[in-house]
């Protein structure tokens, strides 16, 4: 059973920066891709970054620039550098995984940018 745990939220100012991390763990984990999302208050979840395949990389066109996503395939972990944060970019970000005949999603964490 293949399990995402999320880490590296938490309550920054505007401007500063945060890294999520996501990994994935169990037995026979094979990953076709992962992806972070997110959801604020009162809005439906969103697409925010993903790797495909390992190396096809994909943002939500306006977070490129300030959102990096990471892969270190080696550790099945996958990692979101948050740059410039702004009040707006406050939501719950969670992980996501494609295992191909199934899907995974984390817990999410929290992320607060206060003004």
């Amino acid at each position: 059973q293949v399990q995402l745990v999320e880490s590296g939220g938490g309550l920054v100012q505007t401007g500063q920066s945060l890294r999520l991390s996501c990994v994935a763990s169990g037995t026979g984990v094979n990953i076709k891709s992962m992806a972070w999302y997110r959801q604020s208050p009162g809005n439906e979840r969103e697409f925010v970054a993903a790797i495909i395949g390992g190396t096809n990389i994909r943002y939500k066109e306006s977070l490129r620039g300030r959102f990096t996503i990471l892969g270190d395939n080696a550790k099945n972990t996958v990692y979101l550098q948050m740059n410039m944060l702004k009040p707006e970019d406050t939501a719950v970000y969670y992980c996501y995984a494609d295992l191909g005949s199934s899907e995974r999603w984390g817990q999410g964490t929290q992320v607060t940018v206060s003004s």
